[in-house]
């Protein structure tokens, strides 16, 4: 009866676990330049998505399916910030698309609790791509200076009760 939602739920873990790689490796980068802001941002949503595989899979188990770990894309090998955001926000707005495409699908099977589970999911992705979409606006409005900041910010937490020379 839930073949289905059995079925979107694991295209959904797919992307979620691409997610998950993706941003860490943003963060990873990020982190090595000093970006604390946006290695904090790319974290965070990640552990967002490991949780959304979570619920995913908790349900694909109380409807006896089984949980397919697959992931759904190669990592892309990014190293400008901007495309990094751009790239972040085209993804959040698909998954959320794609969220919204297929709790119709679980209401149309009679199946209102995996229709909620894709609906409150629909609201993470959107957070998620508004979060992305306002720093790529904030790099566009202050230019690389933006990211400069954020990498002297770093320079003064590492250098807090240094002795001056």
């Amino acid at each position: 009866m839930h073949k289905k939602s059995i079925e979107l739920f694991n295209k959904a873990i797919a992307d979620e676990l691409y997610a998950v790689h993706q941003y860490m490796y943003f963060h990873f980068l990020c982190d090595d330049q000093g970006y604390d802001l946006l290695a904090g941002l790319f974290k965070k949503t990640a552990i967002d998505e490991m949780l959304h595989v979570e619920t995913l899979a908790e349900r694909i188990l109380f409807l006896k399916g089984e949980v397919e770990m697959k992931v759904g894309g190669e990592v892309q090998k990014i190293k400008d910030v901007a495309k990094m955001l751009e790239h972040s926000a085209n993804m959040e707005h698909d998954s959320a698309r794609d969220y919204n495409l297929w709790a119709n699908e679980c209401s149309a099977n009679a199946d209102s609790i995996s229709k909620q589970i894709f609906e409150s999911l629909v609201a993470d992705e959107e957070r998620h791509f508004d979060q992305y979409d306002t720093e790529l606006d904030n790099l566009k409005k202050f230019g690389d200076g933006y990211l400069a900041l954020q990498s002297i910010e770093r320079s003064k937490k590492l250098n807090v009760g240094r002795p001056a020379e």
